[in-house]
């Protein structure tokens, strides 16, 4: 009895695992093309993403490029003590954290705002005219950008300056003004991007309920009292998502931008972590205590990308695995 029930497991065991590893098998050989599309793809993501790290030990060298990685001497902290230690790293951190926060805070009310508005628009035809004017700015570079403005905003031939001239104010030299700087900086990269951003809040908006808007209506609510008590609380969660995960870019000034756009005379103001990368390992051959500053920017990010999707999981119920 105990011999028969122990064959009839075994062979049901047999039949099982034969059966899922078949099973496996033919969708290993169905997917291969798939993997071998990807393959290309995973190899430069490897070489330039993965294998590029091994050069994060120059950060701890006094580096010298003809000793190489692995000749060069090691001296531990030495290149951090000496990046924070520079007269204006401070006022570069301090740049970077006001730049990045309030293009983070912006790129968040403006396309809410704009998604809102949007969503009022009845005519079909005219709304997506409208949307992809909006969209445009976003697949423009920084590089085609940055020369628009630079004309726009010249405070002698800029269009914009002989409108405020035009009015009785004086010209406002908006790129070469410590003031100015910064806040052109926010403006143009929040009209750069909220129309894209836009996307996420409309695709929310079509979630809500339309029944909630009817029984609104009936009960004598105005277009002011349905948004805000209805298609606000409808994309809180999203806002809050979007908010939480976007304090990953906290040290994210915009290099391509501020790099094409600033001088030295805004430096006090407009300098960010990654313009001071960049000139201390390409302009000043710096290599040792660029990296080092490079690292430590990749550490802090590191630490606000944990933080925010664990404040993502937990007031969002949003998770990646």
């Amino acid at each position: 009895m105990m011999t028969n029930e122990g064959g009839a497991k075994r062979r049901f065991r047999r039949a099982f695992c034969g059966g899922n590893s078949g099973i496996r098998r033919a969708r290993f050989t169905r997917e291969l093309p798939l993997y071998l599309l990807v393959l290309p793809a995973m190899v430069i993501v490897g070489i330039y993403s993965y294998g590029s790290m091994a050069g994060i030990v120059i950060a701890f060298q006094k580096f010298i490029p003809t000793n190489g990685l692995f000749g060069s001497q090691w001296i531990g902290l030495g290149n951090f003590k000496t990046l924070f230690a520079l007269p204006n790293f401070r006022n570069v951190l301090r740049n970077t954290v006001v730049i990045a926060l309030f293009k983070m805070l912006g790129n968040i009310v403006v396309p809410v705002i704009f998604a809102l508005l949007l969503n009022e628009v009845s005519a079909k035809f005219y709304k997506r005219v409208l949307q992809t004017m909006v969209y445009l700015p976003n697949f423009l570079s920084w590089v085609i950008l940055s020369g628009i403005f630079i004309d726009l905003l010249s405070p002698s031939e800029g269009l914009v300056n002989r409108l405020i001239a035009s009015l009785g104010f004086k010209p406002v030299f908006f790129i070469g003004d410590t003031f100015w700087f910064p806040i052109t900086m926010i403006v143009t990269d929040i009209w750069k991007s909220f129309g894209f951003g836009s996307v996420i809040y409309l695709a929310a908006l079509t979630s809500i309920d339309p029944t909630l808007y009817e029984s609104a209506v009936m009960d004598g609510a105005n277009r002011w009292k349905q948004t805000l008590y209805i298609t606000l609380p409808g994309i809180t969660s999203t806002i809050i998502l979007m908010t939480v995960l976007s304090m990953a870019n906290i040290l994210n000034g915009g290099f391509d931008q501020i790099f094409n756009m600033y001088s030295p005379s805004v430096y006090s103001t407009g300098d960010i972590l990654d313009t001071l990368v960049y000139r201390l390992g390409i302009q000043q051959t710096k290599y040792a205590i660029s990296t080092a500053a490079g690292l430590f920017k990749s550490t802090v990010s590191l630490l606000f990308v944990l933080a925010s999707y664990y404040l993502a999981d937990k007031w969002a119920g949003y998770r990646i695995f």
